[in-house]
């Protein structure tokens, strides 16, 4: 496990939390309406009700309405809520069967979909009416940016706890808005994972992707090949200590990001990025000889034996306990930089490797090379070109098999990219990527000729080669984090850069509370 540089409290339950602050009864005539902070990601629709606030007051209840087969998640995103506000308040903010002042329905219509929602908030209460609990979630998450950034403190707070009256109408553009962290360059612990996810949740993401094998270092238990963690996981880069998640810690990781409407999407890298396998098993290798493990950042070198049916065994073993740890529907295999797999010999690989995919009742994902194959019905093609024609082409070849493309363009989501020659770590391979830069691009209209209908939705990569603790991955993730999960759930006619700038620096004082590492882009006027 890594040591934080500095002490971080949990973010557990901050996402219901935050949202809950929300006033409870009439302001006298006196008191200053409370103003309405800016949102991230921006409302479908949101409206001022002039002259309503809600205040926060020791007798708040929280209510929650819902049907039986919804009961156990809507009151767990009730629960949570009332946790974290108890914290912050000191109020007691019971959760109660019935109607409250702060008011939780899953009994919206079908037309909000799996994560749309509405809000009110006037002075008698606050209300969030979704048609899921995972819609309801969504709206607490609002509901936390509209309280005061103290909410986010994981002590008692002074008040007052005021919201300004605004009616909203949302729902996500995309279904898929993820990010990925790698944690096979350099090891990330589980509690490191459920920062992240905290983290990431507050900005309505809805998939992490967890890059889980790589040449440095094999993260996921294996138990029918042991040796894949107990050696091959061992290290990480610099060749300082790795290693891995049992199946139990996999299984909370799994469990927490759930509870956040987070689905985790499991990644093993093939038929290259595969040193820590090969190292560990001599066997999976063509000549039979073990390389030893590799510990530097060099791509492209290692490959699995084609020819061998003992990959293919292992394979199948791989993705049937890794799938089983991940209850999602989606197993990403790799893919990408197999610069050591002839191209013929990458073709049948990945033509096997997807069979069995499917065998375990997965739906494919690979990085946008896997559009040389053919691709079962259902894939996910994962464009991470910069802006080149090769990469475009895959892309488009993809989607004319009926795949969908996740946009993760390198210049411009990758968060382990530096912000500018300055930036002490990250890469630059792909350019310098500023905050502008991350957000300024529109993701059906990025690759000409890519039907529109075909973008799945967007994805924000974090590799780790250069980072070793936390503070340096939310050093590179925030503020570019959140704007890539604009771009994945508002309509393209609110993306503006110029707005944007100014909803992003009112989210300095809610980082700095929570203790976020994050860097103060010299073009965001931060308050």
């Amino acid at each position: 496990m890594k040591r934080l540089l500095r002490p971080r409290r949990p973010l557990t339950g901050l996402l219901t939390a935050a949202l809950l602050t929300a006033p409870l009864f009439a302001v006298p005539a006196a008191a200053q309406p409370a103003a309405a902070p800016a949102l991230i990601p921006k409302p479908v629709s949101q409206r001022a009700l002039s002259g309503e606030t809600f205040t926060l007051r020791s007798w708040t209840t929280i209510g929650v309405v819902t049907s039986s087969k919804a009961r156990k998640a809507a009151y767990g995103v009730a629960e949570r809520l009332s946790a974290q506000l108890r914290r912050t308040t000191g109020y007691p903010i019971p959760v109660v069967p019935a109607v409250g002042t702060i008011r939780l329905s899953t009994n919206g219509p079908s037309s909000l979909g799996a994560e749309g929602y509405q809000l009110r908030v006037d002075h008698a209460a606050v209300t969030i009416t979704a048609a899921t609990p995972e819609g309801l979630f969504r709206g607490v998450t609002t509901l936390r940016q509209l309280l005061p950034a103290k909410v986010e403190a994981s002590t008692r707070q002074a008040g007052p706890w005021k919201i300004a009256g605004t009616e909203i109408s949302d729902s996500p553009r995309f279904a898929y808005r993820g990010t990925m962290l790698d944690v096979s360059r350099h090891f990330f612990s589980v509690a490191e994972v459920k920062r992240y996810i905290d983290l990431a949740s507050l900005y309505k993401l809805n998939k992490l992707h967890l890059h889980l094998a790589d040449d440095q270092g094999w993260r996921v238990q294996v138990d029918s090949w042991p040796r894949l963690t107990t050696y091959g996981g061992s290290l990480e880069v610099d060749g300082t200590p790795g290693g891995h998640y049992t199946k139990a810690d996999f299984a909370e990781i799994v469990k927490y990001a759930a509870e956040r409407y987070l689905t985790v999407i499991p990644e093993i890298d093939t038929p290259g990025h595969t040193n820590a396998a090969l190292a560990s098993y001599a066997d999976l290798n063509c000549d039979g000889i073990a390389p030893p493990l590799y510990t530097g950042t060099d791509v492209g070198f290692s490959s699995l034996c084609v020819g061998k049916e003992l990959t293919y065994s292992f394979l199948d073993d791989v993705f049937r306990e890794v799938g089983a740890q991940a209850p999602g529907d989606i197993l990403h295999l790799g893919g990408d930089e197999a610069h050591s797999t002839p191209h013929q010999d990458y073709v049948t690989f990945v033509n096997k490797a997807t069979a069995l995919v499917t065998k375990h009742g997965k739906r494919v994902m690979g990085w946008q090379e896997i559009a040389d194959t053919t691709l079962p019905a259902g894939s996910i093609a994962q464009y991470w070109g910069t802006d080149d024609d090769r990469s475009r082409e895959l892309a488009r070849k993809a989607a004319a098999q009926g795949a969908q493309v996740v946009m993760s363009p390198a210049n411009r989501a990758y968060l382990d990219m530096k912000y500018d020659d300055s930036t002490p770590y990250g890469q630059d391979w792909a350019g310098l990527v500023s905050v502008k830069d991350s957000y300024n691009w529109n993701p059906t209209t990025l690759i000409p000729n890519l039907p529109a209908s075909a973008v799945a939705g967007v994805e924000a990569p974090l590799w780790s080669e250069t980072l070793d603790n936390l503070d340096k991955v939310e050093f590179m993730a925030f503020p570019r984090l959140p704007g890539i999960a604009e771009l994945g759930w508002s309509s393209a006619s609110a993306l503006d850069w110029t707005t944007y700038q100014d909803r992003l620096a009112g989210q300095g004082s809610r980082w700095d509370v929570l203790s976020v590492n994050f860097y103060r882009a010299p073009e965001i006027a931060w308050r």
